[in-house]
């Protein structure tokens, strides 16, 4: 839901991957915001601006300057009568998972490492400030341009840490992984690799510059079916993502709104006197995950949790069971009469209760809508479980021709 106090004036946000899902959904829903997204990608489309890559600097140089930004055609002074200079960079631009099979991993390398790193240098290099009168807060000094750089990365960037632990011993029952913000990235392909590296490169920008980041690491989101097969086989597709929300999903509704939570954690001010610093955040790392709520389940439910025994009950779908009896009354019978079914197995639990935290205690004060409880009450009262963004954005995959279940067909 869009901010009740929006910024006073318009300012200007760069979405990268502007054609993709999470970029489409951020350009149709940022002016709700307070905020005037400009769109770049490689692929046209009705969320497009201006087509390009992002590792191009000289593009880079261009869109930061804003006389050349006002004067393209793209921008239209009707439309966009009083706009600023880009203020903010919200960069969901990648090569993703599916690409794996259609692209090399020298451009993974390419695309997620070396232009990402193109573009966090030029939007560092627009942090330098040329005061005329040697005083950085007086008024006619050129105002910093970027007040926030937000990189859309990935909880695949966990890689091999997601998998039960293994040094359990065989034949035990091992419980849930639970996954934290502090969990090691041991990439297993070179998706996870290269956002993983992006992260590092993030850090090592923003540590050597002015230039602010902070790193969502976004659940699931997709709306295209299950790439695994015996996943995809075991329940239907709507069905398996109501499960997956309790664990490892989020709404796109929640990932714009943490975007928007990322962007005013980084450019908090204060006004005190006559100055106007920024104090805001200068690095930080979050998952965004739909809160779960088997995070304050005993160690005993998390061994159930991963335990796949229809025999005697006692695994996920037992408690599964319980948590959303729980949650949200009658929902047992209505997935009985829908034909629906819980979960058999959760081998993870993502853990976003950082990003709730409020900005004071180190979080980004972000507040999820679309979670879990909120899509069982929905789904009792035969509503629509998911946002509305959701079905707005629509499946637009991820090839422009066959590739598997991520393509458009």
């Amino acid at each position: 839901m869009a901010s009740s106090t929006p910024p006073l004036r318009p300012e200007t946000v760069l979405v990268t991957g502007s054609s993709g899902h999470l970029g489409r959904a951020l350009m149709l829903s940022l002016p709700s915001y307070g905020y005037t997204p400009t769109g770049l990608d490689i692929k046209p489309s009705s969320t497009t601006t201006f087509i390009g890559s992002f590792g191009d600097a000289s593009l880079l140089q261009n869109l930061f300057s804003p006389s050349w930004l006002r004067a393209q055609p793209e921008i239209s002074s009707s439309h966009h009568p009083d706009l600023q200079p880009i203020s903010h960079i919200i960069h969901c631009a990648t090569l993703h998972k599916p690409h794996i099979e259609s692209h090399t991993k020298a451009q993974f390398v390419q695309t997620n490492i070396a232009d990402t790193l193109t573009l966090l240098e030029a939007a560092a290099a627009t942090t330098t400030t040329t005061a005329t009168s040697g005083d950085p807060d007086d008024t006619n000094c050129e105002r910093t341009t970027i007040k926030s750089f937000t990189y859309i990365s990935t909880t695949s960037t966990f890689g091999r840490s997601l998998s039960p632990l293994p040094f359990f011993v065989p034949g035990v029952p091992k419980p849930a992984v639970h996954i934290t913000e502090q969990t090691p990235c041991l990439p297993k392909n070179i998706y996870g690799l290269t956002k993983s590296s992006a992260e590092d490169l993030c850090y090592l920008i923003s540590s050597s510059s002015s230039l602010p980041v902070i790193i969502l690491k976004t659940s699931r989101f997709f709306p295209e079916a299950e790439d695994d097969a015996d996943r995809r086989n075991m329940l239907g597709d709507e069905n398996l993502k109501l499960c997956e929300l309790a664990y490892r999903r989020v709404d796109i509704a929640d990932i714009v709104s943490a975007c928007v939570a990322s962007i005013r954690a980084q450019q908090t001010t204060s006004t005190r006197g006559t100055s106007n610093k920024r104090i805001g955040r200068n690095f930080g790392k979050y998952i965004i995950s739909s809160p779960s709520p088997f995070l304050d389940l005993p160690q005993e439910d998390w061994v159930r949790l991963n335990t796949l025994s229809p025999a005697d009950g006692a695994g996920a779908e037992k408690v599964f069971a319980e948590i959303a009896e729980r949650l949200c009354p009658g929902i047992g019978a209505v997935m009985e009469q829908k034909g629906w079914k819980w979960l058999g197995r959760v081998d993870r639990v993502y853990d976003s209760r950082l990003a709730m935290e409020e900005t004071g205690n180190g979080g980004l004060g972000w507040k999820p809508e679309w979670t879990f409880q909120r899509a069982l009450e929905r789904i009792v009262r035969g509503e629509e479980w998911r946002s509305g963004l959701t079905g707005e954005v629509g499946k637009l995959g991820y090839h422009d021709r066959v590739w598997g279940v991520y393509t458009t067909e």
